[in-house]
């Protein structure tokens, strides 16, 4: 009996390791060797490579597809249609199965809707990324990035509000009233 539970519609493949509590909905396929964490939702039409890895309480909206070399760590939010890449310079008639590149989208992280993460670049903690935008280089933590190709507008606080920094480079999130600070083009959460 599984601790997890999936629609009828879904295909999940021989080899997954799919964490209690989570959720796969409509005509999803989840392919072999996957790592799924505790209390996921998988939503509708989403297609999971072969050796895929997600932590726990990834939310993943309908009609994603997340490749081989996707690793995503606890609290990331996939939007509805974002994709990720998992080669460079894809060609039909050239087989690159062996030179999949490596993306890892950090905990915490939010991709918003149609988003593209070009392969090999990796999203930092409780990074935020505009819906439709384009990644193609890595992106620093807290940050938010917009755009074709996707450029760096400012910050984002752990409850998703963007972060004003004030001149001694210290911001309060409105919901949670934690404390941020900026040094050099990085920011921290203040304990």
């Amino acid at each position: 009996m599984s601790n997890y539970k999936a629609h009828d519609t879904a295909v999940i493949d021989d080899g997954c390791d799919i964490g209690e509590g989570t959720s796969i909905w409509h005509f999803s396929h989840i392919m072999p060797r996957c790592t799924i964490g505790k209390n996921c939702n998988i939503g509708q039409n989403v297609v999971i490579s072969p050796e895929v890895v997600l932590g726990d309480n990834v939310k993943v909206q309908n009609n994603v597809s997340i490749y081989s070399g996707v690793i995503c760590e606890d609290d990331v939010f996939l939007g509805p249609s974002m994709v990720f890449t998992n080669i460079v310079n894809p060609r039909s008639a050239i087989v690159r199965k062996g030179q999949y590149s490596k993306t890892v989208v950090k905990k915490g992280a939010s991709i918003g809707a149609n988003a593209t993460i070009v392969c090999g670049h990796d999203i930092g903690r409780y990074a935020f990324i505009g819906a439709g935008a384009v990644v193609t280089k890595h992106i620093p933590d807290y940050a938010l990035v917009v755009g074709n190709p996707a450029r760096q507008i400012g910050w984002m606080s752990e409850f998703g509000h963007r972060l004003d920094f004030d001149q001694n480079g210290e911001a309060v999130c409105d919901e949670s009233g934690e404390r941020y600070k900026l040094e050099e083009q990085k920011v921290i959460k203040l304990r």
